[in-house]
């Protein structure tokens, strides 16, 4: 993740610099990420490209085709009920569907949402399900408010554990949450930019402030400096944005990005090695896997222990 705008990979490959406190008012609360939700109609090849990136399935939705994945302090959701594409389409990319924040009080931050122009999403809850408050995000994903992560969590009442699983798996090579990536139509950036500061808080970081080895965008972070959005938009002189706006990848953090590549490697994961583009200490791109899915490795050394 990145904002400088050429196309150059940052002058010092080997260095890794720390983030910085942040500062400002947390109106929302924001702690991090609680989970992120993919739907897919292939969940058991989705399964398998997470295990290689070093999750672990620990639980089962008690009426739902979801399972939840785990490692460290992250949680990703796989969703494949009522999956809206084909099975037997030839390339089913999963898709982010959602994106849930850990908030100090999950109504308060859904209400302060909402009374500044979010537009809420009706909730179609079932028996022995939670009622978690949520808000429309980009394209058709939602943005989640989440204030049970400490000592009571939301998967205790939606999920039945997987029998002999480790409910708690560590995390690979100190992988933990940076951010995720965005990607906006021409024009667009101010007003998303907008968008995440008047909602959630989040503030642009200086245009030579970049992490990782792609270079475009801007680089948005939360108030609790745990969360990284990087908002990208096509070039003016080139090819429009396919596929409309999306949450396009997540980007991991890493103590070590050359100790994390060799541990994924080990299970292997491929990463893209060109002249442009190549694994430095500063970050990593996974090659693709199912018609697109990728992953961003990005050094943060001090990431893990916020």
């Amino acid at each position: 993740m990145s904002t400088h705008t050429d196309d150059r990979a940052p002058t010092a490959p080997g260095a890794c610099e720390g983030i910085e406190p942040a500062g400002g008012p947390n109106p929302a609360g924001i702690d991090g990420i609680e989970f992120v939700e993919y739907a897919t109609a292939q969940p058991q090849a989705l399964g398998q490209i997470l295990e290689q990136m070093g999750f672990r399935p620990v639980a089962r939705h008690r009426s739902r085709e979801v399972l939840l994945y785990r490692q460290g302090g992250m949680n990703i959701v796989v969703n494949a009920h009522n999956a809206r594409r084909a099975l037997d389409e030839p390339f089913d990319t999963p898709a982010i569907a959602a994106v849930a924040l850990r908030v100090r009080d999950a109504a308060q931050a859904y209400r302060r949402a909402v009374d500044a122009g979010a537009w809420p999403v009706a909730t179609h809850v079932e028996a022995m399900e939670l009622n978690i408050p949520a808000i429309h995000g980009v394209s058709s994903t939602r943005i989640y408010f989440v204030d049970r992560y400490r000592e009571f969590s939301i998967y205790s009442v939606d999920f039945v554990p997987i029998p002999e699983a480790d409910p708690n798996p560590p995390a690979l090579a100190g992988l933990h949450w940076f951010g995720l990536v965005q990607y906006v139509a021409y024009g667009r950036i101010d007003a998303w930019t907008e968008f995440y500061g008047s909602l959630l808080g989040f503030t642009a970081l200086p245009d030579d402030q970049r992490f990782g080895i792609l270079p475009k965008g801007r680089i948005l972070r939360s108030p609790c400096a745990k969360i990284h959005l990087q908002l990208v938009a096509p070039e003016p002189d080139g090819p429009g944005l396919s596929g409309g706006e999306r949450l396009e990848r997540i980007g991991f953090g890493a103590p070590s990005v050359r100790e994390a590549v060799g541990a994924l490697r080990s299970r292997g994961v491929d990463f893209y090695e060109s002249e442009r583009l190549h694994v430095a200490e500063a970050g990593a791109l996974t090659r693709a896997w199912l018609g697109g899915l990728m992953f961003e490795l990005v050094c943060d050394p001090a990431g893990a222990s916020r």
